[in-house]
């Protein structure tokens, strides 16, 4: 899709249907300041008082309620089943940066299909915010400096065969096969930071506490 609904120089806080909080959202809308609802979203960013700038999607979530207070010209519907809400939210928008937010937590189906969109869009630097953690995608071929503290939990979890290196952690990396099916990185801690992270090719999830998304979109922004 080339046509953007949104676009600003600004971050996005994206907000899908899954459970989100008001503290959470509280907490991406200081840094991404823009909303835009991922289909269903939209009926909670309204039950919140919130009006999003976009509501994107297929529309089989968002309530007719919701539908007649954004209006026509919020509304951006697109009718494909090839891919997700989430996945159509982003192809609609050019920001900066993205928060995302209620794409964890819920159904474990929309959130494994959320991780394959992160990968697959690792250029518009998205970051998952829920519950305990925050996630992205580490994009290849550059090294990633994260601003971490000592005893800091880092897990990885691949969705393809990837390679990589690392620095600052209890238990390098280099070397390592990461598979899916064969080879995955649970509960690794930073011995010192800030922690350097690089990847051969494309495919790796980073998982991080909650604590440290400010890090993490330092690390992310362009």
């Amino acid at each position: 899709m080339s046509a953007k609904i949104v676009e600003t120089t600004e971050g996005i806080t994206l907000l899908a249907g899954g459970p989100a909080t008001r503290r959470d959202l509280s907490l991406a809308l200081a840094r991404a300041p823009v909303l835009v609802a991922a289909d269903g979203g939209a009926n909670r960013a309204l039950a919140l008082g919130l009006m999003p700038e976009a509501a994107i999607g297929d529309f089989d979530s968002i309530r007719a309620g919701a539908r007649e207070a954004l209006g026509p010209g919020r509304l951006l519907h697109i009718g494909e089943q090839e891919s997700t809400d989430f996945d159509k939210a982003l192809g609609a928008v050019s920001a900066p940066f993205i928060i995302g937010l209620g794409a964890l937590g819920g159904r474990v189906d929309h959130a494994l299909a959320v991780l394959h969109t992160l990968v697959h869009r690792a250029a518009h630097h998205v970051v998952l915010l829920g519950g305990p953690d925050v996630v992205f995608a580490a994009a290849p071929g550059r090294w990633l400096d994260l601003a971490l503290g000592a005893g800091d939990r880092l897990s990885l979890f691949p969705l393809a065969a990837v390679m990589g290196e690392s620095e600052g952690l209890e238990w390098p990396i280099k070397g390592l096969a990461f598979d899916p099916a064969r080879k995955i990185g649970t509960s690794n801690r930073v011995t010192k930071g800030p922690v350097r992270l690089r990847f051969e090719g494309e495919g790796m999830i980073v998982i991080l506490p909650r604590r440290r998304l400010d890090a993490v979109l330092r690390a992310l922004r362009p």
